[in-house]
């Protein structure tokens, strides 16, 4: 049986507090859980542009190799922590070294995620044993991980100009790259980030990158502060997680995973308009949605469109939910290709199948609201007196006490385990 539990959610959580470049000058922090949304969302783009000649079950194999493969990547970076990248560079090059250090990261990480089923563990155990690989899905996540590090590059290149590592460290980003060029969309994104050209991927590239400038709950002081681009990755990881637990088929899972990490890229568009503004004015929200929608058409699909990309824009407008009127709307594809709004209850039934393409709505919004509370939680732990994050924690007990998943995963009785 899959469990969920909360040392997995506080866990995946402890991204935020994890600086990176802190051998730097930042003139603002860099965290892992932002670079791991950055590097999801370009490998969700890689993939993309680079199965579209796989069959159905190939494409789905790919797909969830690569997320599953992200997230035992993310797992495994969160129990060495700060071991800088030469240093665990020279540790994968030597075998009894990486086996080592491996079977130690294991030791930590079994008590944690061990309970999302053997499945699982077997597959993070035999995907961590080897270092590196040639496999597609792992080019595209290596690939994924120099665009987003390259990313953050480019933002303390100019803070660092005394820095004689600085061409070494370009060059090791824009070299490996330049590996991944067979890839399709690779040279787009690296030209967009390092050349200084105008493509739309690069455009889109930077655009997501952005997100970590967004600060959540801006209003209210809270350690640690967290990015809407780390939020969207929380929300799609533990989307992932409980879709294990309420047995959903392949396909869910992967859009499910993916719909999670892109749920609030519109707040870009528009910033994070809290609820509570949101709910006072009647008209706002709707004004709000035809504002996004409007901005999104501009500035994102009108560009991948017409740079011969309208097969990632069409998927993007899927997984936002934009035919049927909401991110958290349960959706699948009917026979014609369409997108069609379902009930919670075929979702999980008749159309829990690969075939309709089927994407959670509730439990993406439960994983949204749980991201919120662990924030709020978190802070308050942390010795943060806050009203507003203290009637956050009340209301989100209070609205969840009773709520259980599919008859499967109670969401009272894991938030009851949060003292």
């Amino acid at each position: 049986m899959v469990s969920v539990r909360k040392g997995l959610l506080q866990f995946l959580f402890a991204g935020s507090f994890m600086k990176r470049w802190n051998d730097k000058h930042r003139s603002m922090d860099l965290v892992e859980v932002d670079k791991q949304a950055h590097k999801m969302m370009v490998a969700w783009m890689l993939y993309e542009l680079n199965s579209e000649g796989l069959s159905e079950p190939d494409k789905l194999a790919l797909g969830l190799e690569i997320v599953e493969g992200g997230l035992f990547e993310y797992l495994y970076r969160l129990v060495i922590t700060d071991i800088k990248p030469p240093v665990f560079y020279k540790i994968k090059a030597n075998p009894a070294h990486y086996r080592q250090l491996t079977d130690w990261v294991l030791d930590q990480l079994e008590p944690r995620v061990r309970e999302l089923g053997e499945g699982l563990w077997q597959r993070l155990t035999t995907y961590l044993a080897v270092p590196e690989g040639d496999s597609p899905a792992r080019r595209i996540l290596d690939a994924a991980h120099l665009y987003a590090s390259g990313w953050e590059y480019s933002l303390i290149k100019r803070d660092n100009p005394w820095d004689d590592e600085l061409l070494d460290i370009e060059s090791s980003f824009t070299g490996g790259l330049a590996r991944f060029a067979d890839l399709r969309g690779v040279t787009d994104l690296a030209d967009g980030l390092f050349a200084g050209k105008k493509t739309p991927l690069g455009h889109f590239g930077r655009l997501l990158g952005q997100l970590r400038f967004q600060t959540r709950w801006s209003q209210t002081p809270r350690i640690p502060e967290t990015s809407v681009l780390g939020h969207m990755f929380l929300v799609a990881a533990y989307g992932y997680f409980f879709s294990l637990a309420v047995g959903a088929c392949p396909a869910r899972r992967l859009n499910n995973f993916f719909a999670g990490l892109v749920h609030d890229m519109p707040e870009l568009l528009t910033r994070d308009i809290i609820s509570p503004v949101k709910q006072s004015v009647s008209t706002l929200g709707d004004m709000i949605k035809e504002y996004e929608e409007r901005e999104l058409e501009r500035r994102v699909f009108s560009v991948l469109k017409n740079g011969g990309y309208a097969g990632l824009a069409d998927r993007l407008s899927y997984l936002l939910g934009m035919e049927v009127g909401s991110e958290f709307y349960e959706t699948i594809r009917d026979e014609g290709g369409s997108a069609v709004r379902v009930t919670p209850a075929d979702l999980d039934g008749r159309c829990n199948l690969d075939a309709f393409d089927p994407k959670d709505g509730e439990l993406l919004k439960v994983c949204d609201s749980l991201a919120a509370f662990i924030e709020a939680y978190t802070a308050l732990r942390n010795g943060i007196t806050s009203d507003q994050l203290q009637q956050a924690v009340w209301r989100l007990r209070n609205k969840y006490s009773s709520v259980v998943l599919f008859g499967r995963v109670h969401i009272g009785a894991l938030l009851a385990d949060f003292d």
